[in-house]
């Protein structure tokens, strides 16, 4: 499945600034940040509007991203980094967090919508297309459906879920690396239903 003239592009969705690190919202940046370490490099490199590194699995190029334009303009990074190196859409993969799903369990999707996700509503804009694969990675739903979902998405885990999110952020990285390697259908039948 890997061309080695073909490179890949692997992002993590969050906010910059100490303040956001632990919250839901940043799974995207802890996920990419693992991945990262297990492949040696470090996210280090200013350019496109956002923090990167360029990198090889298994021959392949690799770029990883985590862009630092706030949440709802990442598209803004994404399209420059991706336009910068010629990596389209198909291989540009993205780790962001999702309130549907508990925390500890991933969704894999070829595509789709942004399904109120703003980060990934900016991708599907500036990018021009919902055709990228994306890895969803549960930090679970409002307790009370009257509170503010930025209240929510901004606020952190508490102890038992930090233990389910851990295993979850691990196996994101994993994810996205196998989706280079297998495809998208192949890796959903992996992880879709890991549960911690």
């Amino acid at each position: 499945m890997l061309n080695k003239s073909e490179a890949w592009l692997i992002v993590g969705l969050g906010n910059p600034g100490r303040e956001y690190e632990r919250t839901r919202h940043n799974c995207g940046f802890r996920a990419i940040d693992l991945l990262a370490e297990s492949l040696g490099c470090k996210i280090d490199r200013l350019k496109f509007q956002g923090l990167y590194t360029q990198t090889t699995y298994k021959g392949v190029k690799l770029f990883l991203l985590k862009p630092q334009t706030y949440m709802n303009l990442s598209g803004r990074s994404v399209l420059q980094l991706s336009a910068y190196f010629n990596i389209p859409p198909q291989r540009i993969i993205v780790l962001f967090d999702d309130i549907s799903l508990e925390p500890g369990r991933l969704r894999i999707r070829a595509e789709g919508s942004a399904g109120g996700h703003n980060g990934i509503k900016s991708i599907i804009q500036e990018v021009g297309s919902q055709a990228f694969p994306r890895v969803k990675i549960g930090v679970g739903g409002k307790p009370d459906p009257d509170a503010e979902l930025a209240d929510w998405v901004l606020g952190g885990f508490s102890p038992r879920d930090a233990k389910a999110m851990a295993f979850s952020l691990k196996n994101a990285g994993e994810a996205a690396l196998m989706i280079m390697e297998k495809g998208v259908p192949e890796t959903a039948n992996q992880f879709n239903g890991l549960k911690p």
